[in-house]
This record gives C-alpha cells, structure tokens and sequence, in this order.
C-alpha cells in the first residue's frame, strides 16, 4: 500500500515538560498546542490519516493531535508509537 509521511503539525504555543504530570495535567499541557501547518490541509484531506509517536505515555499528545488534524478536515484512522511503558496497556502483570 503506497503512504506518504508527512510533518503536517506544528506546536502553536509552548507547552511545559511532560514529565512528572498526571494524566489530567498532560490533557491540559497539551490542549489546543497542535496546529496543521498551512500546506498540509490538502493532504490531510485527501487519505486516511495514521498518526505516529516516538512514547505513549498518557495518550495526551496523541490525543491532541488527532484533534488538530480532524480540525484541518483530516481523518484519523489509527496511531503508531515506538516505545511505550507497561503502565501504558493497563494490563494487571501479577
């Protein structure tokens, strides 16, 4: 299946380091930051949209930018990450 990877986000305004924050406090940080750079909207448009992150901690970044991307008319469709701690697939190890 043929794909094009596309930087099609870029932060709006600072957001404070992630680390150390809740869940809630990680929505909040990163709240409305994304944007879709102005040359992409065409292209999100156009296909179906597979985000990909380098950790999945909260899914508070992932969250936001699936927000961004459907409000450029975008349609996300699923999301990739690299890494990702046990803590994140809420799965009882004992």
């Amino acid at each position: 299946m043929p794909v094009r990877v596309l930087c099609a986000l870029r932060q709006r305004r600072t957001v404070a380091d992630q680390a150390g924050l809740s869940a809630r406090q990680r929505v909040a940080n990163v709240s409305g930051a994304l944007t879709v750079v102005p040359g992409a909207v065409r292209l999100l448009a156009a296909a179906p949209v597979v985000l990909v992150d380098d950790l999945l901690t909260t899914g508070a970044s992932l969250a936001e930018a699936a927000r961004a991307v459907r409000a450029a008319g975008g349609k996300v469709v699923g999301a990739g990450v690299v890494a990702a701690p046990r803590s994140a697939f809420e799965i009882n190890w004992n």
